[in-house]
């Protein structure tokens, strides 16, 4: 579902920058996992987002 080349075509994600990539992954797993602290979306090796949901 996240492969890199359709990105763009998954609901919400149509311009999927690094910070909405973190939002939208929290959305999807923060019910399934008790306890979710924050999501890490690497860019590059020095380039990243977290997200702790706010």
């Amino acid at each position: 579902m996240l492969d890199d080349a359709y990105l763009n075509d998954v609901e919400g994600l149509e311009n999927p920058t690094i910070e909405k990539m973190a939002q939208w992954r929290w959305e999807k797993l923060e019910s399934q996992c008790p306890g979710l602290c924050d999501i890490i979306v690497h860019e590059t090796p020095t380039a990243l987002c977290v997200y702790r949901g706010e």
